[in-house]
């Protein structure tokens, strides 16, 4: 199964197109429900840990194979869909004809490799957040989803974007209550803990794991279970495998400004943060990025401002600064998550599942206007539709692409230490050359997940 063959240059990435041209027009399986009425038959690449909810969000369809590189949640899964077929291997799982979409659920550094190869044998993908591990993966996503649809659905596991009050803010936000929006700072308290050893010392590789498998396209190490023990909030600090808190929770996070402002490629992005750490992610991060407004959105000041904080230091940034601007209408430093718009006529600020408006005085007896959102289905359902009726999602490969695109820019800046000037149709930061090395990344040759042409 392939997908990259060497590591992408600025010239691959800007016939990322080109390639996406030269895949053979593909529909959904042939074994695809054509209406509602029947089920599809899905593939799940990573059934432990977030595998789980996802798989629970989809078994109302037939969950035909199972995909880990732990035997322990296959055996676990298996009880509950005895016929499933099983797998150590996602590339393997793709290869079946019988399997109508997949859901992935695997370490963020397999998301774009397994959702590219899915798409390109004409299957759906829901993939779970974030989509991708590099800017140029997110760029691929989008470029390959939107070459084939709508022949295939995606979705990627950004849940909260299903949630009322999300559609709410959007709404409170698109219908100029606190009029045009100048900034949005988002936030998340979470910190990454230390990386104490770069490259831990070998351990005996259980019978049961596949090491090599789950490493994939990562740099090549003996085995230690310390890489990935205790889930995404371990391996996630590495680069390697994770792009830490603002790859992780920006994805829920930043979509709601991202969704509200009609958002789309930045012009600039800065990071302030600690000194870089090449193995870790930063344990706080301010990300500040410049966008011009799109489509005639009267909402938006010009430019419009989206900072992200994240971390202690990145806490008290926040709280320094939004404070004084909602008084006592409520106490940011009790906001672990949120965002606040910054508008002419006041201040909202939201988190999954509530929303103030200040100043309060002002506010005082206001009416939104009448929700433009309809509700969600439900999260895994809106892709589940999708997949049957031909339709779309709200958080389809090209909307969550560019989202990701977007976010991961902000580590880019971090590594590289200055403001990058962005050119999205150059896919390149214009003023530094130092960028680039970062946008992708190698890939290792010869490993199970080696993506090969």
């Amino acid at each position: 199964m392939a997908i990259f063959s060497e590591r992408p240059t600025r010239r691959t990435v800007l016939k990322a197109g080109v390639v996406a041209a030269t895949i053979p027009a593909v529909h959904a399986s042939a074994n695809a429900p054509e209406d509602s009425g029947d089920k599809l038959n899905l593939g799940i690449i990573g059934v432990g840990g977030r595998g789980r909810a996802n798989t629970a969000g989809v078994a109302g369809e037939n969950i035909y194979a199972l995909c880990d590189v732990h035997q322990e949640p296959i055996e676990a899964a298996k009880q509950q869909f005895t016929d499933a077929k099983t797998f150590h291997d996602w590339r393997e799982l793709i290869e079946d004809p019988a399997i109508d979409g997949v859901v992935i659920s695997t370490a963020d550094h397999h998301h774009a490799l397994a959702a590219v190869a899915a798409m390109r044998a004409g299957k759906h993908v829901y993939c779970e957040k974030p989509l991708a591990h590099t800017v140029y993966e997110a760029r691929l996503l989008q470029d390959v989803y939107n070459e084939l649809r709508p022949g295939i659905a995606t979705q990627m596991g950004t849940q909260i974007h299903a949630t009322e009050n999300y559609r709410r803010v959007v709404a409170l936000v698109q219908g100029g209550a606190v009029g045009p929006v100048s900034e949005v700072h988002v936030w998340c308290s979470r910190t990454i803990p230390t990386v104490e050893v770069a490259i831990l010392p070998e351990q005996p590789e259980p019978d049961s794991f596949h090491w090599d498998v789950w490493l994939g396209p990562a740099a090549a190490r003996s085995y230690n279970e310390q890489y990935f023990q205790g889930g995404n909030l371990n391996w996630n600090r590495r680069w390697d495998f994770g792009n830490g808190v603002l790859g992780d929770m920006g994805s829920h996070l930043i979509d709601l400004p991202f969704w509200a402002l009609d958002l789309r490629r930045p012009l600039t992005v800065e990071s302030v943060g600690p000194e870089v750490d090449p193995v870790a992610c930063p344990p706080w991060q301010v990300v500040t990025w410049e966008h011009a407004p799109r489509n005639g959105n009267l909402n938006l000041a010009t430019p419009v401002k989206v900072v992200w904080y994240h971390g202690p230091e990145g806490m008290r940034q926040r709280s320094d600064l939004l404070q004084p601007l909602v008084g006592e209408d409520t106490k940011i430093d009790d906001w672990g998550i949120g965002a606040a718009f910054l508008g002419e006529k006041g201040v909202v600020v939201a988190d999954y599942g509530k929303y103030v408006l200040s100043p309060a005085a002002q506010f005082d007896g206001y009416v939104p206007r009448a929700a433009t959102i309809p509700p969600s289905p439900g999260h895994y359902q809106e892709w589940i539709k999708a997949c049957k009726t031909g339709g779309d999602t709200l958080c389809n490969f090209d909307y969550s692409g560019a989202l990701i695109e977007h976010n991961l820019l902000g580590n880019v800046a971090h590594r590289v230490g200055k403001k990058l000037e962005w050119n999205a149709e150059s896919f390149s930061a214009v003023n530094t050359n130092e960028a680039e090395q970062f946008l992708t990344k190698e890939y290792r040759s010869g490993g199970p997940a080696h993506t090969g042409s």
